[in-house]
């Protein structure tokens, strides 16, 4: 089958699904949007996915997809090799739990239709729109932090040694929170699995500066 991914270099949800591609071996077009321009509003885009939000993937039998958990999750029911989500009940569980903390409980307060909306109805400046970011971000990292360092079940990667969702959604969050300046000192769990990630040519090759579009 052969993919099309329409999304934008920054955007974490991008990120994730490029490194969940590479990560299996799939081969993708890549389709460049700049969000802030609203290249994602327009009806053509919208014809595609409803929400006007990235990254939707095309697939070559006319379908398009949306949400990148969901496209992920589907990749790896129809790719299982390598899989990104363990074999037993508990471990994907505990994947999913590592995963959602940061798809969850994150990203949607810190995507950029949230940070404009500061901007445009309660006055928040850059730095107001940094400090609203920084904090959620912490909010989620220390405990996810806990949750990692004190596992039995945490390896070289977020469960085990090998990559899986909740490393997908880490790697992504990291380069998201460096447009803030937001360093790793805190969090040492999360750094040391970052940089074992970043040396991964499936992740590194998904990073936003990497990509085509990157300005």
């Amino acid at each position: 089958m052969t993919y099309r991914l329409h999304n934008f270099f920054r955007s974490s949800t991008s990120t994730r699904l490029r490194a969940a591609l590479n990560h299996k071996g799939l081969a993708y077009d890549y389709v460049p949007y700049v969000l802030r321009d609203g290249e994602t509003r327009t009806p053509d885009y919208l014809a595609m996915n409803p929400q006007g939000l990235v990254p939707t993937l095309e697939r070559d039998d006319g379908a398009f997809m949306m949400q990148s958990l969901a496209i992920i999750e589907w990749l790896d029911e129809t790719h299982p090799e390598p899989p990104l989500l363990p074999a037993d009940p508990d471990g994907r569980a505990r994947v999913r739990a590592l995963a959602y903390m940061i798809a969850c409980e994150i990203h949607p307060l810190n995507n950029l239709r949230v940070l404009f909306r500061l901007r445009d109805q309660f006055g928040a400046d850059e730095e107001a729109q940094k400090d609203w970011f920084t904090h959620w971000v912490t909010t989620t990292f220390d405990a996810l932090e806990t949750a990692l360092a004190s596992s039995d079940r945490t390896g070289t990667c977020c469960h085990g040694d090998t990559p899986t969702l909740a490393d997908i959604c880490l790697y992504a969050q990291v380069w998201n929170n460096r447009r803030f300046g937001i360093a790793l000192d805190s969090w040492p769990t999360i750094a040391r699995i970052y940089a074992g990630l970043d040396k991964l040519p499936a992740f590194a090759a998904a990073a936003p500066p990497e990509q085509p579009d990157a300005g």
